[in-house]
């Protein structure tokens, strides 16, 4: 009976493993729970450097036809949060953004890849600087699997558009979420 009992619970336990290794994933290697002075924008009173942390993805879904990443913040005191970051049209080849490709002038985004316009009104990265005092927020990355080579928009194409289309065309999805804050001076 006790041999019945682990060989199931072992049979079981390499099932959730090699099914919790074969989901889409997103992951960083220089961007942990909090955000810092790296990721922070340099702007709006905050003087980070304003570089978009390296990212890679794995596991995309069978028929994913390009990729696009998102930063949002929902705490943002606006009424409907704060667009950071807006690229898409990734091929479905690339499975990794370099530390910086965010920076427009950088050259480092995947070619082809479009960023478009951020609610800072700018195109690319721009990272966190919530308001002083104003406690954590929540910067949630995202990677897109999508169902179409392109989304058909433009680097000019403001964040609820290009939110839209990415709901209409998304096979799978995979989050992190950094925190950061600003101290009262």
């Amino acid at each position: 009976m006790k041999q019945t009992t682990f060989v199931i619970t072992f049979l079981l336990a390499i099932t959730c493993s090699t099914y919790a290794q074969e989901t889409f994933t997103l992951s960083s290697q220089n961007l942990g729970g909090q955000a810092t002075i790296n990721e922070e924008f340099d702007g709006f009173g905050c003087v980070g450097k304003n570089t978009s942390p390296e990212l890679t993805w794995k596991n995309a879904p069978e028929g994913t036809k390009s990729f696009a990443v998102t930063m949002y913040d929902p705490d943002a005191p606006t009424g409907s949060g704060w667009w950071h970051w807006l690229i898409f049209d990734i091929a479905p080849d690339i499975n990794q953004l370099v530390p910086d490709a965010g920076n427009i002038q950088s050259g480092l985004a995947p070619k082809g890849a479009i960023q478009s316009i951020t609610d800072y009104g700018t195109q690319g990265y721009g990272g966190p600087c919530p308001p002083e005092g104003h406690g954590f927020h929540q910067y949630i990355i995202t990677v897109y699997a999508l169902d179409i080579q392109s989304l058909g928009l433009n680097a000019n194409t403001n964040a609820a558009i290009v939110g839209f289309n990415l709901g209409n065309h998304t096979l799978a999805k995979a989050s992190l979420v950094a925190y950061y804050k600003r101290e009262k001076k």
